[in-house]
């Protein structure tokens, strides 16, 4: 099978989802391009995405394929989100250095539940033609004979062309070690894609640019088993302008879950976007009209207000608009520098340390406005922290318990409480 790239410059397609996808930016790759435009002109698709159970909360690098289900679903076509509680007990090697930790199935279980309230937010489910449905791919792996999946399977594919995959050769290049178990996954992602070709006359499968090797597998294997086409695409990976990988912060990845990371910091995040990345995550993760964001983008609005309407209406999204406007609200109040805003991240002491008073440097690491003592202590020499609105200037200041609570701050965008 041959593997199609494309120039968004040299398709013009017809179907109003693929222009979608093309207008906002979520298509990287994709096979035969005209024929996945004539299958969303011809009737509804089924397309799907997997996520793996690895954590008990997706963080926004999943949210860009995400979206793309969204955009599909809102051109009426039908979203279907696999759920990898076979697939998690291996684990994804694409490009990454390491094996990924083993997850007992009690550690799966209880990270599906924590995964599946995101899909609920962004995408409607229920029994329409064009409602998503949740699958798990534990429900056909668990029950996988693993002779017969050599015999019917593992027969179509070659060693050869795994090894000629970027995802592979990446490990191997560097030489880092690639287990037999690992090497396996991407059998296992082409063997969902069948099975949901089989059970939901699936015809699309999407995923980020690092999954396109496990996509064509998929594709390549339904076409020799079933004599049957269907389609891949990817989404971009996503890095900043500046050239960094967009989704991870000082304190640690930006997730999805509210346990795992507020409203207001999530809405931060956002509201932090570089100058230069502002419209395209406007057209990635909002849902403002291209119309719209084309005007906040020429028509000399002011660049931080601009940043506070993406804010807002990414963590609406995620998090529903009333989270979403109480961190806009809380944001404004810790701006003007009044108090201590309520909704800011807090760091609760407990008593011994509260009695005995804590440095600076290492209240600045716990609520995660530095990464690292060293870090803190450069930006307080840079005149860059404050305490309760006022520069700190000795970076070995111990804050005592007469202080408390306080309120730390990192330029005039990062805050956190500590009580």
């Amino acid at each position: 099978m041959k593997d199609f790239g494309f120039s968004v410059d040299q398709f013009q397609p017809r179907s109003q989802a693929l222009r979608t996808l093309i207008e906002r930016g979520h298509l990287n790759q994709a096979t035969n391009l005209a024929g996945i435009d004539a299958a969303f002109e011809a009737g509804t698709v089924t397309a799907y995405v997997g996520f793996d159970a690895t954590a008990d909360s997706l963080h926004v690098g999943h949210l860009l394929p995400i979206m793309t289900l969204r955009r599909l679903q809102q051109a009426g076509h039908r979203p279907i989100v696999l759920i990898g509680g076979g697939t998690t007990r291996i684990g994804d090697p694409s490009f990454r250095s390491d094996a990924r930790p083993m997850l007992t199935d009690a550690q799966i279980a209880a990270n599906i539940d924590g995964i599946r309230t995101v899909f609920e937010r962004l995408l409607t489910f229920g029994d329409g033609p064009t409602d998503a449905v949740m699958v798990n791919n534990a429900d056909w792996l668990d029950g996988v004979h693993w002779i017969d999946m050599l015999r019917e399977v593992g027969r179509h594919f070659s060693i050869n062309r795994m090894l000629s995959f970027d995802s592979v050769k990446s490990r191997l290049g560097k030489q880092e070690n690639l287990t037999f178990l690992e090497f396996n996954y991407m059998i296992l992602q082409a063997f969902d894609f069948l099975e949901l070709s089989r059970r939901c006359d699936c015809g699309l499968q999407m995923g980020g640019a690092d999954q396109w090797g496990n996509i064509v597998s998929g594709i390549d294997l339904i076409r020799r088993l079933d004599r049957k086409e269907v389609f891949g695409l990817t989404a971009p990976l996503l890095t900043t302008a500046s050239g960094a990988k967009m989704g991870k912060t000082a304190a640690g990845a930006v997730w999805l879950n509210a346990d795992r990371l507020s409203p207001y910091e999530y809405w931060q995040f956002w509201r932090n976007t570089e100058d230069a990345d502002v419209g395209r995550f406007l057209r990635l993760f909002t849902d403002l009209s291209t119309v719209e964001i084309g005007k906040l983008e020429n028509d000399g609005s002011e660049i931080n207000s601009v940043k506070e309407r993406l804010a807002t209406e990414a963590t609406a999204l995620v998090h529903g608009i009333d989270a979403a406007k109480h961190a806009a609200a809380t944001a404004r109040q810790a701006f003007e520098g009044h108090g201590v805003p309520v909704g800011v991240p807090t760091l609760e002491l407990n008593g011994a340390e509260r009695d005995r008073g804590i440095p600076l440097l290492e209240l600045l690491v716990r609520t995660g406005l530095t990464s690292s003592k060293g870090e803190g202590r450069r930006m307080i020499l840079g005149r860059g922290i404050k305490l309760n609105d006022t520069v700190v200037e000795n970076p070995d200041l111990i804050v005592q318990p007469s202080l408390l609570p306080v309120k730390l701050s990192v330029g005039r965008r990062r805050h956190a409480v500590v009580r």
